[in-house]
């Protein structure tokens, strides 16, 4: 079958029956017929001939041929006709939303609305794992839909160590954790990928991690699979592997000891005094590079620093990238130390171990919080292992890099970022970096005002 044969019979399927479009638009067709009707009245028959005369001829029957009732009459009939039309096409639109968007149709306007502004939001992107790149993720994307979350692949532990022992793909958990943040219906997502079978063969994988290890086999490519997630999820960004590579964390510790595997280095006590990947010379992937080369701002963290943020930056050409990057580069530091792994580090002691592995030309700003966690709260991370982490200016601004804090935490018996007041945080930071003509060009003024007054 020919091309144009195959357009001509793919066109005739609006004509099937019961679609309910065509009803909607031959009443539009015959609104526009009122409405060249209304303006033969006007004319006095002159604009399609013969057709305006009879229906000239109809209306002055009706109403009788006097001047200050014709004009009345044709403005009447061109209204009719354009309430028609309005009307018809209306309800077409919405017989196919029926269809496509179910339960969603009187949305349509708002979410294509919503969708262009955020489109004209910064292009931010993310490095690190766990759940504070997830958190950062859900914030920022109610400011723009320009994300690109860059994501460590050295977990070894749970659901996604098993799947990459066992049918070698990379671990999939803080990649899912990223997606189900950027979707557009993120409850729905949430329910459906985080659901964790409880018995059988399957017990203890959630079902998100199996969907991208059998996305990943049936297209031969772990970021293929994202990427067809992403298109039926409607993502709010894109979301990469630091790299497509197998890599190993390996710790080195002061007292010798040397740790390999994220699980064993996260649950091993002791200060680690190095830290590398193996293979060394894994590779980034082109997309997660182009992304940084185009930001206006690049984020790194928050997250667990040896096992979530440090990993993404051992990737030397992820690393090279960031550093030559036109974009700042923002550190965002966690509140609470972690037991066994940043125990009694301050802000400054974080971002040296930054510098240590990634170079003093990678971090140009470093945003802390300044808390007061009530003392039972406290008392609690403390009996557990961990402290606030302590930060002032100067320490830090010995290093080279600028110091800005802000209070994230709301409450609750968990002490993390606020994901909404991390990303307004987060976009102040990027105006306060950005000379004022890029800030102008960078975000819409409505998204601004709108949303960073609080």
């Amino acid at each position: 079958m020919k091309k144009g044969q195959k357009k001509y019979l793919e066109a005739l399927k609006w004509l099937y029956p019961n679609l309910g479009i065509k009803r909607y638009f031959l009443l539009a067709v015959l609104g526009i017929f009122l409405i060249a009707g209304g303006l033969a009245v006007l004319s006095y028959g002159e604009i399609l001939g013969f057709l305006e005369e009879r229906f000239q001829e109809l209306i002055y029957n009706l109403i009788g041929y006097k001047q200050y009732k014709v004009i009345p009459a044709g403005i009447l009939i061109c209204l009719a006709g354009a309430l028609l039309i309005f009307f018809g096409i209306q309800k077409m639109f919405k017989s196919v939303l029926n269809v496509l968007l179910p339960g969603n149709e009187d949305q349509v306007v708002d979410v294509m609305y919503a969708r262009r502004q955020l489109k004209r939001g910064p292009r931010i992107v993310v490095v690190g794992g766990g759940t504070g790149l997830s958190a950062l993720l859900r914030g920022l994307k109610q400011y723009t839909s320009n994300l690109t979350a860059i994501v460590t692949v050295a977990d070894d532990g749970g659901s996604s160590g098993r799947l990459r022992r066992e049918l070698g793909v990379l671990p999939p958990g803080d990649v899912r954790n990223c997606m189900v943040a950027l979707a557009e219906k993120e409850d729905i997502m949430e329910e459906l990928f985080s659901y964790r079978f409880t018995s059988g063969t399957l017990a203890g994988h959630n079902l998100g991690n199996l969907f991208l290890a059998g996305l990943a086999e049936r297209y031969g490519d772990f970021q293929k699979g994202i990427e067809h997630v992403g298109k039926v999820f409607a993502l709010k960004g894109e979301v990469y592997p630091s790299t497509l590579a197998q890599v190993t964390l390996e710790a080195y510790f002061e007292d010798g000891r040397e740790i390999n595997g994220e699980t064993a280095i996260r649950t091993t006590p002791g200060k680690i005094k190095h830290l590398k990947i193996s293979p060394m010379n894994c590779k980034p992937l082109p997309g997660a590079l182009k992304a940084i080369e185009e930001a206006d701002l690049i984020v790194l963290g928050p997250g667990s620093l040896y096992t979530s943020v440090l990993p993404n930056i051992l990737v030397r050409g992820l690393r090279d990238k960031i550093a030559a990057a036109q974009a700042p580069c923002v550190y965002v530091c966690n509140i609470m130390t972690e037991p066994g792994e940043t125990d009694n580090f301050t802000v400054a002691d974080h971002l040296q171990a930054i510098i240590e592995h990634g170079g003093n030309d990678l971090v140009d700003v470093v945003l802390a919080a300044k808390e007061v966690i009530p003392p039972e709260i406290l008392e609690r991370y403390r009996a557990e292992g961990a402290d606030v982490v302590k930060g002032d200016a100067a320490s830090v601004e010995r290093l080279g890099v600028s110091y800005y804090e802000s209070t994230f935490y709301t409450g609750g018996e968990v002490v993390r970022h606020d994901p909404d007041r991390l990303a307004k945080e987060i976009l102040r930071l990027l105006f306060r970096l950005k000379p004022m003509q890029e800030r102008i060009a960078i975000v819409d003024s409505f998204l601004l005002n709108r949303k960073l007054k609080a």
